[in-house]
């Protein structure tokens, strides 16, 4: 079952692009990155399916109900990160939590403490008194804490340290094997790589590719770089590589095709040093946006 749906999404702020023609589903239990550039159109997409901003025109679905007709019933099943976190300055911590629960009638208390002491929530402090990483891990406890049958988080990592991303995405994977549909705005391209199944690449407001990760074309490839002595272009020639770059002593260049079949030809010369690299996501991205 599809949980999220949309066709030909549009919001446009007077003249200004926000998104145009989104097309979009994303099935029941899916871990689904959505990545691009600054002001691709993110987090415009994100608040129009919350029903934040309304569209200029297209329709979007969650759990097969409309998000502007229906906003107030589908957000009882939602959890939601913003990438700018803002709450009321005066509450502390754990008072806005407990304010938050009390507005839900699902809501564990054991395990929002649970939660809390994972993220190491500074629960007697206000809001006003913490830093851009603990508001996020407030708003982390917040999104979890009613265990949501669906996650929008819109770079849920930001302002964390490195220990807290890895018990973020701990507890998501842990959400996610569960059968909860996570919808996840990222620059942490790497954690998107590890965990999503598919990834929408968005650019000036459109998809421009929706695929599994592993069908990526560039994943299926590796990076090579080798300092030899003898002529490695005429080496190399039988396996369809040309497109060398040169960087002080090595060559560098992207290879699809049989390891063994590699190695093989480069066993003639003298290696003084060979690097082969899956080619990452990050990779990828920067194909589609490096000429921008």
């Amino acid at each position: 079952m599809a949980v999220i749906t949309t066709e030909k999404l549009t919001k446009y702020y007077g003249r200004t692009r926000g998104i145009a023609e989104i097309d979009l589903t994303v099935e029941e239990g899916e871990f689904f990155g959505f990545i691009g550039p600054n002001g691709a159109g993110k987090t415009t997409t994100i608040r129009t399916l919350l029903n934040f901003i309304f569209p200029t025109s297209g329709r979007a679905e969650i759990f097969r109900m409309d998000c502007a007709r229906k906003s107030a019933e589908i957000k009882k099943d939602i959890g939601y990160v913003p990438g700018e976190v803002r709450y009321y300055t005066g509450m502390k911590a754990g008072e806005l939590l407990d304010y938050c629960a009390s507005l839900r009638k699902n809501v564990d208390r054991k395990r929002m403490l649970r939660l809390c002491d994972i993220f190491e929530v500074e629960s007697g402090k206000r809001i006003g008194e913490l830093s851009l990483g603990n508001l996020k891990k407030v708003a982390i406890v917040q999104a979890l804490q009613h265990r949501p049958k669906l996650l929008l988080l819109d770079e849920p990592a930001s302002g964390l340290d490195p220990l807290m991303q890895t018990r973020l995405f701990e507890i998501l994977k842990e959400e996610n094997s569960r059968g909860t549909t996570i919808f996840l705005s990222s620059h942490n391209l790497a954690e998107v790589q590890r965990h999503c199944l598919r990834v929408a690449f968005l650019r000036e407001g459109r998809i421009i590719e929706d695929r599994k990760i592993h069908e990526l074309a560039g994943l299926n490839a590796c990076r090579v770089r080798i300092s030899a002595e003898g002529d490695i272009a005429a080496a190399l020639g039988s396996l369809g590589v040309h497109e060398f770059e040169e960087t002080t002593g090595y060559k560098e260049f992207i290879y699809n095709g049989s390891i063994d079949a590699l190695i093989k030809a480069i066993a003639g010369l003298k290696v003084k040093d060979l690097r082969i690299e899956n080619i990452q996501l990050e990779d990828a991205f920067m194909h589609y946006y490096e000429k921008e």
